[in-house]
């Protein structure tokens, strides 16, 4: 991708769900193959992957393959030949997190940096480009300067920088949370987390005083950054992606609409800046995050330290206030809308929250319009007495509006790419030749003898009219010309048969001109990691991973949690979000406080949910929070998949 290119990352769980991705304006699409994604349940096979490699190309948008699990020595072969099948589907791109796949022969196919990877300093970043890594998503934590000064010491010539604009927050550093399988033994960098984060706590102070009760305190609000994209790109981003390979079909068609839509915006008014990829996109409806699973939305630390964050009265999507409870009967609710306009039907899902702040659904099966005008009678799917705190006055929110399910359901965009058409006589005929927004040329010619038409002066638009015809095909006409000596006449057939030919050739000189992303080749010698000591959160998990490290100074290499050497108190989680600061106890917010002022220590919390017991600790110099615990005993005794064959014994000092 050129530094000048703006990229659309779009996220696929299934081929279906890539085919709209490139439909609805994305200029990349990631996906996961057949194993090693880290999504358990979103698996794609080579031959699904190879069909939208196949599609995607035709836009010159790119396929990139999830291949981020942390590896196992034995599962080290079965990921190489992996690599090698996508290669050969045409993949364009590797997102890893394993260090140990630059070790093994794997296939001149560009790599990107999981989210995994952790990349939060400019070192990390100029390390990583320096091992090969073509394309380094940065963490979701990071603010504008931060992300400024990785632009200022990469070379964004070699490396694009990718950035999360839009999706679910993990509340943890990625690749730095070990909740998951020290209490379940399902490792979230294995691709199968738990979500421990989204679970309710009771907060209890270093008093043991209880602070918050059955609050979701490590459940992120969901990521928006619409009205950051700007900034984003001054800061160095180009790469813009959105999270979700867990998602479905209308999520993807939606989001990836909306950001498409701001992001032409912004290449209008930067004409320095173009689409890494071609072709329009016209939708159908008007794109509205709120209307997707969202849990309300954040813009993280883009801008700062926030308070408002979290999700923690709920984990679930609250949807959008549409009006109030007037009225219960013991068959159905009366329900008065905000906007006389808001319109109510069969199917839609409402909800409301009880008195205990816990929200409640509310699916409902009839809507039908009362006599007085925003008054909606609702016939719910389940019994009313069974709908806790329903009373009058109750806000209701509507967290699924099926007229719009309806809308996504059906095709809802096309993607078109401009042509000019030119024909013109030859000795021998006609020639047409069309030429491509991007400058790419298809010609054809048609051997016919001159024929006059019946009516000379509308010759030309009938040629023009029937050229421009271009069907269902990926072309729309920009411009007809027909610059001819005399008038002709064709027939249809003809015509068709010259048109269809021009548009195959401009085809191949499109594929002919989307050239394979280059692998990064790694400096020689190889620089220095910047740590010489890695302790388990660097996620080593195989004897090739220990080599590369080793190869890259590093002396003292602990293995991967997974690996079960941790055995007593560790931090399962390090996050930038604190709960200390979410519930006004942070010792920064109250300085200048009178009669507060140094009474508030950061002293160590305690997160519970039932038998579950979790201390936080706070880390204030870099303003982190470490949620600590230790591996549950029922883990340890668990039977392994299959053996892990790493270390022996620990690495030591001068082993390599």
């Amino acid at each position: 991708m050129q530094p000048h290119h703006l990229e659309l990352l779009a996220p696929a769980r299934t081929y279906d769900i890539g085919i709209e991705a490139i439909n609805h304006g994305a200029d990349a699409v990631y996906i996961g193959g057949p194993s090693f994604g880290a999504r358990s349940s979103a698996d794609n096979s080579v031959q699904d992957i190879a069909k939208l490699v196949q599609y995607a190309h035709r836009f010159h948008s790119r396929i990139f393959v999830t291949l981020n699990t942390i590896l196992r020595d034995d599962e080290l072969e079965g990921a190489r030949q992996l690599a090698w099948q996508l290669y050969d589907a045409g993949v364009d791109a590797l997102i890893i997190q394993d260090m140990g796949l630059l070790q093994i022969d794997m296939p001149p196919i560009q790599l990107h940096a999981s989210t995994q990877t952790d990349i939060r300093t400019p070192e990390k970043a100029q390390f990583l480009q320096a091992a090969g890594l073509s394309q380094i998503v940065l963490a979701r934590e990071l603010t504008l300067p931060q992300i400024s000064a990785i632009r200022d010491v990469i070379d964004t010539e070699r490396t694009v920088i990718e950035f999360f604009v839009h999706g679910a927050l993990c509340v943890a550093y990625s690749g730095q949370c070990f909740i998951s399988h020290a209490h379940t033994g399902r490792s979230a960098n294995r691709g199968d987390c738990s979500q421990a984060c989204r679970l309710p706590y009771e907060v209890k102070d270093a008093q043991g005083r209880i602070v918050a009760h059955d609050k979701h305190v490590l459940s992120m609000k969901d990521n928006n950054q619409s009205e950051n994209l700007r900034a984003l790109v001054d800061a160095g981003i180009r790469s813009f992606k959105i999270e979700g390979r867990y998602k479905d079909m209308a999520y993807v068609k939606n989001i990836t609409a909306h950001y498409r839509k701001l992001m032409d915006e912004v290449l209008a008014e930067r004409p320095e800046l173009a689409a890494a990829s071609h072709g329009r996109s016209t939708f159908s409806f008007e794109p509205d995050p709120n209307q997707n699973f969202n849990r309300e939305f954040t813009d993280y630390f883009v801008q700062g330290r926030k308070e408002d964050i979290g999700a923690f009265d709920t984990p679930k999507n609250p949807g959008q206030p549409i009006g109030w409870v007037s009225k219960l009967t013991p068959e159905h609710v009366e329900i008065t809308t905000d906007d006389l306009a808001t319109e109510l039907h069969n199917g839609d899902g409402l909800c409301y929250y009880d008195l205990q702040k816990e929200l409640v659904g509310l699916q409902i099966n009839r809507a039908e319009a009362a006599k007085a005008k925003g008054v909606w009678k609702l016939f719910p799917k389940d019994p009313m007495a069974g709908f806790k705190d329903l009373r009058q006055g109750v806000q209701v929110n509507r967290n699924r509006d099926m007229s719009w399910v309806r809308t996504l359901d059906k095709k809802s965009a096309e993607r078109r790419m401009g042509v000019w058409m030119q024909l013109a006589e030859t000795p021998s005929g006609l020639q047409l030749t069309l030429t491509d927004e991007a400058g790419h040329t298809g010609t054809a010619e048609l051997a016919i003898v001159w024929q006059a038409p019946k009516d000379a002066a509308q010759a030309e638009d009938k040629l023009k009219t029937a050229l421009s015809k271009l069907g269902d095909t990926l072309f729309e006409p920009l411009d007809v010309q027909v610059p001819l000596p005399r008038p002709w006449f064709v027939p249809p057939s003809q015509l068709n048969a010259l048109r269809r030919e021009a548009l195959q050739a401009l085809e191949t000189a499109r594929a002919q001109g989307l050239h394979r992303l280059p692998r990064a080749v790694p400096l020689d010698p190889p620089v220095a990691y910047p740590e010489d000591t890695l302790t388990y959160l660097a996620n080593v998990f195989n004897q090739k991973a220990r080599d590369f490290y080793a190869k890259h100074g590093v002396k003292v290499i602990d293995a991967a949690y997974e690996s079960q050497e941790e055995l007593g108190e560790v931090s399962l989680m390090i996050t930038k979000h604190c709960v200390r600061f979410s519930l006004s106890l942070c010792p920064k917010q109250a300085k200048g406080v009178t009669g507060v002022q140094g009474t508030v220590k950061a002293e160590p919390m305690q997160l519970i949910n039932g038998k579950e017991k979790l201390t936080l600790r706070f880390d204030c110099k870099p303003c982190e929070m470490h949620v600590v615990g230790k591996i549950k005993k029922s883990v340890l005794n668990a039977v392994p998949e299959s053996p892990v064959q790493f270390y022996t014994s620990r690495p030591v000092v001068g082993l390599h």
